[in-house]
């Protein structure tokens, strides 16, 4: 599995205590603020907007948090900037990193993500060092369990996905951005359970991380970024093997 889904795993199993929950509700009301603030507060003509709220409700995000979060994008609870920020470098390995933030003080973050990479074994890395690696897609999985590979497959071409990848536990299925919302609502008007849905950065080639020290380094590095109050997404091109992973968990 790519860095991508073994991340996503991982982090949907630690953002169930309420003190993570917390601090994604928080990352999402950033979003949410930022959409709101660039195209306005109606997601109907904000299709930005409208994917922040469906993170927002995937997370369960209670619905006045996210009606604050557009006031505040809009100006009508005052007025908060917060800038996009965009860090590049390696992991341990030679895994590539990119990691996408909002905040309202540059300054202070640039050095914060610095120093993280460097505890923790990585090297920042100059604009556009790793960037060209990924691709910006649709990414939505849903469980192998709930429908036959064949049929999900028909239903998925159809609405535009590029291509389709079963991984043992899930259906791993990416579209074109512009594709995304057309897929998405596929396969809900067809009642298929989707276990996660979102616009992403997916690695062209991995890097495959054969030794369960460097795999823990990789893992311990992606978390202390995603725990960062200014970061968003945190996006990498490890493989792990299931073998490895399941030893360092």
């Amino acid at each position: 599995m790519s860095g991508h889904s073994h991340w996503a795993g991982i982090k949907h199993k630690k953002a169930a205590n309420d003190a993570k929950r917390g601090k994604v509700w928080s990352k999402l009301a950033r979003i949410i603020i930022v959409a709101a603030k660039a195209g306005g507060g109606d997601p109907a003509q904000n299709l930005t907007l409208r994917y922040a709220i469906d993170k927002a409700k995937a997370a369960n995000m209670p619905k006045d948090t996210i009606e604050k979060a557009i006031k505040k994008g809009t100006g009508e609870l005052g007025n908060i900037t917060y800038e996009e920020v965009l860090y590049e470098g390696y992991a341990p390995g030679g895994v590539a990193i990119m990691i996408e933030g909002l905040t309202d003080n540059r300054n202070r973050t640039a050095p914060e993500i610095k120093k993280i990479f460097e505890k923790r074994g990585g090297a920042l890395g100059a604009s556009g060092c790793v960037n060209w690696m990924f691709k910006n897609k649709g990414f939505i999985t849903v469980k192998t369990d709930v429908i036959n590979e064949d049929a999900l497959m028909d239903i998925a071409l159809s609405a535009g996905a590029e291509d389709m990848e079963n991984t043992g536990e899930l259906y791993e299925i990416t579209c074109p951005p512009d594709a995304y919302h057309e897929l998405k609502t596929a396969l809900e008007e067809k009642q298929i359970p989707v276990d996660s849905a979102q616009v992403s950065m997916i690695p062209d080639t991995t890097v495959a991380v054969k030794n369960a020290e460097t795999a823990r380094k990789i893992l311990n590095l992606m978390e202390e970024f995603e725990d960062h109050d200014d970061v968003q997404e945190v996006y990498a091109n490890f493989d792990i093997p299931d073998e490895i992973l399941q030893k360092i968990q």
